[in-house]
């Protein structure tokens, strides 16, 4: 127990040191690490608490109290934290001739190099040497074996409901005997939701003084002390992880939405491969000799690698889903939910649709939906390789190999100079705590320490100031998503046969040539073929070239059976209006019209009023804010550049006024300054 976490309270026996690292976060939401390194001091009866009474047959001199060297960085480096807080023990409780002030001012002082895949050598002037490695790309969490430890405590099912319940915004509770276990499970939950950012309370470790947090109404992932798991009890919205026990408890008024189908199994078949690879050959007749896990490190990497392949999946193809509001003095980029959900068939899907509703996907469009800027591990993966994950599906050796392909890509970030042995740092002699005449930790000279590190800043101000080299460049958009990839709930695409489509196109054609005759004929399969979205599509796109054509003044059958299509096509439109069939639709129901009589015109969209689509005023605001681009996109694209871009994908074209690509997924790089 710790001073400062669960209070301050005497031991009549003196413990080990422990060492953990808390996180506080700031107004401004910056984060500060707190390495607390605790140590135990005897103490006389005058510093024992008053109650203590004479006649307790624990004399005051077997009294032992908590004292804690605390160090404040903004930085994550653990091991380093460990490492000097554990020399100033060692120089204090063996006695060794080196100024404690020189070392925590040398402490205080040390240059951190920037990220990039820098390292330095540091020393704190007690013999010891320390070498500090940073990430290549800082955009890339820094795991260790968090990861890895956070499968082997609570199993790949549990886990899996941790990570969709911290997704969907639940309230995420972590209990364990152990500080440091605490700070490792929360910071391992936050690396698997990479490249999403959690933006909601975050308290690895929570003192004592503040359980009440948690009866907050927002959501949170909170790590409180076992002792107190009495007091969790009566949470009945908080999803509780026991890390010594191994279980979830998932209250009944608590619904975890899962991922959707084929994703979900496909991850579980994936983490076993990594987490238990033995499984694989168990059934065999001659299993191989040599089946073994990778090790500690580079199974948390490849578990990482796996999540790293599921957003890749799950989010494949999301810029061509940003739509840029130009609007504003600063273009503002935002997230067409509705298309990138029917692209899929998964507008129904519970998940993903409040994992793109969520603060943390939010932030993702707005961090990431930029063109010009750095790019990482993720960018390359939903560019490059979603091809290739497509590809391999089913064929288990194939995945394994990406797997480990990026697994070696996110330990190389993490360590980019792992032959490194150079770390000299004295410990302890053994069993020194429990020495029976040991000081007190001396009291510091603050002057002195304040002398180091004014000498320090003094030479920091003549020296260059550290530049971090960013390497910006254009984001690739990946392939587009075809019929291909949608993935329906059922498994099925609803897909028209080309026959359907000509069906489509040719009573069209009759109702524009007025032979209604053939028209009527065609009709009822017209309207059947209408239930799917590609025969929609195609309606959309001819009844545009009619418009183009300046055939848009009808006389009253043709009105009529146009009218009757429309209808049929908008019947099946939600609200979110997914397919941009209403998109697409919009334009042409102010173009048709028929004379009723001199001076008297009626347009379609007087006849199709009543469709739930035109109710949603997420629609208009999406469609005012695509007209606008579409004005501006004529600036610069003449005619060729525009005829080029109506060819990137199919599924695309109906979002924008006359059937072109849609400006809020074109996202034409060039446009952007």
């Amino acid at each position: 127990m710790c001073y400062g976490t669960d209070g301050w309270q005497l031991f009549t026996e003196r413990n080990p040191p422990t060492f953990f690292v808390a996180v506080l976060t700031d107004i401004n939401s910056e984060r500060h690490y707190c390495a607390c390194f605790t140590f135990w001091e005897a103490v006389e009866s005058a510093q024992g608490e008053e109650e203590e009474e004479s006649s307790s047959p624990i004399q005051p001199a077997q009294l032992f109290a908590p004292k804690s060297l605390v160090l404040v960085s903004r930085l994550d480096h653990a091991d380093v934290f460990r490492n000097s807080l554990g020399l100033i023990y060692t120089i204090y409780v063996d006695g060794l001739s080196v100024s404690l002030e020189n070392v925590i001012g040398n402490l205080l002082t040390c240059t951190i190099p920037i990220t990039g895949g820098a390292q330095r050598t540091i020393s704190l002037g007690a013999g010891d040497r320390q070498v500090i490695q940073t990430p290549i790309n800082d955009s890339l969490p820094v795991s260790s074996c968090s990861v890895a430890l956070l499968f082997q405590q609570l199993g790949i099912t549990n886990v899996l409901y941790l990570f969709c319940a911290a997704l969907t915004e639940h309230k995420i509770l972590f209990l364990s005997s152990s500080y440091q276990r605490l700070t490792d499970a929360c910071r391992a939950l936050l690396a698997l939701m990479f490249p999403l950012k959690y933006s909601f309370t975050y308290v690895p470790i929570l003192p004592a003084q503040l359980l009440e947090v948690l009866s907050t109404p927002t959501p949170f992932i909170i790590g409180v002390h076992s002792i107190f798991q009495s007091e969790t009890q009566e949470l009945l919205d908080v999803v509780i992880a026991d890390l010594d026990g191994g279980t979830v408890n998932v209250p009944e008024c608590v619904h975890i939405s899962l991922l959707p189908e084929p994703l979900l199994q496909q991850t579980r078949e994936a983490l076993s491969m990594v987490l238990d690879p033995e499984l694989e050959v168990a059934d065999l007749a001659f299993p191989p000799s040599t089946v073994s896990a990778s090790s500690l490190k580079m199974q948390d990497k490849e578990i990482r690698a796996v999540f790293l392949r599921l957003f890749a999946q799950l989010l494949q193809g999301y810029r061509w889903c940003l739509h840029i509001i130009r609007i504003h003095p600063e273009p503002v980029i935002r997230f067409h939910k509705a298309a990138f959900l029917g692209q899929r068939g998964l507008t129904e899907d519970d998940f993903l649709t409040k994992v793109l509703e969520g603060m943390a996907f939010a932030g993702f469009v707005t961090e990431r939906g930029a063109p010009y800027r750095s790019i990482d591990l993720f960018d390359e993966l939903v560019a490059y390789e979603v091809k290739r994950m497509r590809a391999e599906e089913g064929n288990k050796q194939k995945i394994l190999r990406h797997i480990k392909e990026l697994a070696e890509k996110l330990y190389k970030n993490e360590n980019p100079y792992p032959a490194v042995t150079m770390h000299k740092v004295q410990k302890p002699t053994e069993g020194c705590h429990l020495r029976l005449h040991q000081k007190p930790f001396p009291r510091l000279d603050e002057g002195t320490v304040q002398w180091i590190i004014d000498q320090a800043t003094a030479k920091l101000q003549t020296a260059p100031p550290a530049v971090k080299a960013e390497k910006k460049c254009m984001v690739p958009s990946g392939p587009p998503i075809g019929m291909s990839a949608i993935l329906e709930r059922n498994g099925n695409a609803l897909a028209n046969s080309a026959r359907r489509l000509e069906v489509v196109r040719n009573c069209i054609s009759y109702v524009f040539e007025n032979k209604m005759l053939e028209a009527k004929k065609l009709f009822p399969a017209v309207l059947r073929a209408m239930k799917g979205r590609a025969a929609r599509h195609c309606l959309t796109q001819e009844l545009n070239l009619h418009v183009q054509q300046n055939r848009a003044v009808l006389d009253h059958q043709q009105f009529d059976f146009v009218i009757r299509m429309m209808n049929c096509c908008l019947q099946d439109c939600t609200a979110m209006d997914e397919h941009g069939i209403a998109a697409a639709l919009l334009p042409l129901v102010t173009a048709f019209c028929r004379k009723l009589s001199p001076g008297i015109t009626q347009f379609a969209y007087s006849c199709v009023q009543e469709h739930v689509v035109w109710t949603n005023i997420q629609f208009w605001e999406a469609m005012f804010y695509c007209d606008v681009q579409n004005h501006i996109r004529a600036l610069y694209l003449d005619n060729n550049e525009e005829n080029h871009t109506d060819e990137l994908d199919p599924l695309m074209v109906c979002f924008a006024k006359q059937n072109k690509p849609p400006s809020s997924l074109v996202l034409a790089p060039t446009l952007i300054r």
